[in-house]
């Protein structure tokens, strides 16, 4: 799915987004996942975002400069969104496009968007504005793999189904990020999250790991 930066209701002076959410498909989201290995990676969650986050603290500092000085803005881009069961977490961003970039409302990245920075062409490429949010993670409120959190209302009228990727915690990346990047749908999104789902378990994320390792690697699908 094409990366977003995208407003709803009222955007702040530090850009943190406040969503009206109606929250009409939280009636149709089945019962969160159960599995022996959910403790297990909870637990390896906590432990290796500490680790992450010590490790890429620097990288991040030094993105945070490189922001500041390319443009005028916060650096940080911060949004509400949806996440397990329905619950609203809060998601930042280092911010990979100029200040006045949805001054005629929210639309989608495009392929060489005008509206991204050269800072954050590279931010995007590989995935380091995507660091922060390994803040969520040790909070408890995300996990290192899993779908992708995001603004489920409008999507799940679109496009029936889409709200069952709830039913497990959203990630860092996820099974549609490295099998579809931002170049699909919401709707085929969905699919792919929920197969992920469907096969849940150490196996499954192992695969995702080593893909999301070669997606940053090479970069494939940033926008």
């Amino acid at each position: 799915m094409r990366k977003r930066e995208e407003s709803q209701v009222e955007v702040t002076h530090n850009q943190s987004t406040k969503v009206d959410f109606t929250e009409t498909y939280k009636k149709n989201i089945k019962d969160s996942v159960h599995s022996w290995y959910l403790p297990f990676k909870n637990t390896f969650d906590f432990c290796f975002s500490l680790i992450l986050f010590i490790l890429t603290l620097p990288l991040v500092l030094l993105a945070m400069i490189a922001v500041k000085l390319e443009s005028k803005g916060p650096v940080f881009y911060q949004q509400v969104r949806v996440g397990l069961m329905g619950e609203h977490i809060k998601v930042t961003k280092l911010r990979s496009m100029y200040i006045d970039a949805e001054k005629h409302g929210a639309k989608w990245a495009d392929k060489d968007d005008p509206r991204i920075t050269r800072v954050g062409h590279f931010l995007r490429k590989t995935r380091i504005d995507e660091l922060p949010q390994l803040i969520n993670v040790l909070k408890g409120e995300m996990s290192l793999i899993g779908p992708r959190p995001e603004l489920t209302e409008e999507f799940s009228h679109e496009f029936p189904g889409f709200e069952q990727r709830l039913r497990i915690k959203p990630g860092l990346s996820g099974y549609a990020q490295v099998h579809g990047g931002y170049d699909i749908d919401p709707g085929q999104k969905a699919k792919l999250d929920c197969y992920y789902i469907e096969n849940f378990g150490l196996q499954m994320d192992i695969h995702v790991f080593f893909e999301t390792i070669k997606t940053v690697i090479t970069g494939e699908g940033a926008r």
